[in-house]
């Protein structure tokens, strides 16, 4: 039985045919891992050949101050909480414009911060940046938070996004997603953006111009069958406006937060997820396996199982999964990096943030 639905599943994706969300459901629950990693590395290969991406970026959490309340947060902190920080803007220019300036990408993630996350503190910052380091692209906010300075400035999310990206914004991070379903995030972050929210900021973004990312933070409340309907959901608006460049699973990391109690997650859900993810979002060109998250030797193995992408080396410390308990090494050098790649058996190919390739630094 499990040779003949694999079969069938097979059949479907030599086709282009996309996998139902009861496929995605077996490939979670009942298929042989072994095979559905086999499929996903055919499907890798097909997209993107034997290509694993990196890019040279800064990445920086500009505050940690933040009443969303997730439950899985260990980076969030109160107003008067003692970790609390909050960089003013001539800091986050500093840290941003500093020497080493050849890199491709800056990535800023923050927090539901009154004095911080709105429109009014962010564009003068933005477009300064953008005339300091204008070969830089910035990646800049999540859905969740483009969600909050929006409602805070009353006005329509293409209003505020039309802002951004006129300022210098050239692609939204794919956090804040979670997992897209009302029962998990009436458990886990019941003050964020609606599932409905986040998926329509994205569907704006496209709309105006802007290519972003998406992710899935799954190994908490969420069942199997909510994991697919989180993949199905985004392929679903990917085929309304082809505005996603690459999916990112996140594995949730559980120290310092209200779902310790979940656990790490193991090797084999990690490249499962990453399998499930490149079969499932056929119209995705890029999944990332996500090194700071997993780790290198994680990520090499990630790259066999469908992953196509590492993201790269971080100039600057990433805070949010240091504080949940991350060991990664986060100061790993880009020759080390590649040198990782090779090892795995790919190419190294360094691109920018919309995987435009690049000449290797």
């Amino acid at each position: 039985m499990a040779d003949t639905r694999m079969s069938a599943i097979a059949e479907k994706l030599h086709a282009h045919e996309p996998l139902s969300r009861a496929d995605g459901e077996y490939l979670f629950t009942e298929a042989p891992f072994h095979e559905v990693g086999r499929l996903a590395n055919q499907v890798r290969t097909e997209k993107n050949g034997r290509r694993a991406y990196y890019v040279f970026k800064r990445y920086l959490n500009t505050t940690n101050v933040c009443y969303a309340d997730c439950k899985f947060c260990s980076f969030a902190a109160w107003e008067k909480d003692p970790r609390a920080y909050r960089w003013s803007a001539e800091q986050i220019l500093e840290r941003a414009c500093a020497e080493p300036s050849d890199y491709d990408e800056l990535h800023i993630v923050g927090g539901h911060d009154p004095k911080q996350t709105s429109l009014e503190f962010w564009l003068p910052v933005i477009k300064t940046m953008h005339e300091r380091i204008p070969r830089v692209q910035l990646a800049l906010f999540t859905a969740a938070e483009i969600d909050y300075m929006c409602k805070r400035a009353k006005c329509s999310y293409e209003e505020g996004l039309t802002q951004l990206r006129d300022a210098g914004v050239t692609s939204l991070n794919g956090g804040g997603a979670e997992i897209l379903v009302k029962r998990v995030r009436d458990i886990v972050c019941p003050r964020k953006a609606t599932a409905e929210e986040w998926l329509e900021v994205h569907r704006v973004a496209h709309r105006i111009g802007m290519k972003t990312n998406c992710t899935m933070l799954y190994g908490h409340v969420e069942t199997l069958p909510e994991r697919v309907e989180h993949v199905a959901l985004l392929r679903e608006l990917q085929a309304q406006t082809g505005g996603f460049k690459c999916f990112v699973p996140l594995a949730f990391h559980p120290e310092e937060n209200e779902l310790h109690e979940y656990g790490w997650t193991g090797g084999v859900d990690d490249l499962r997820t990453i399998s499930v993810s490149r079969l499932m979002l056929d119209n995705i060109d890029h999944i990332k396996a996500y090194w700071i998250s997993y780790g290198i030797k994680m990520a090499q193995l990630g790259l066999h199982f469908g992953a196509d992408d590492i993201d790269g080396p971080v100039d600057n410390e990433q805070r949010i999964y240091r504080d949940a308990g991350s060991k990664t090494d986060q100061s790993t050098p880009l020759d080390d990096l590649r040198r990782a790649v090779e090892e795995a058996g790919f190419e190294p190919t360094r691109r920018n943030l919309l995987y435009r390739v690049l000449e290797p630094a």
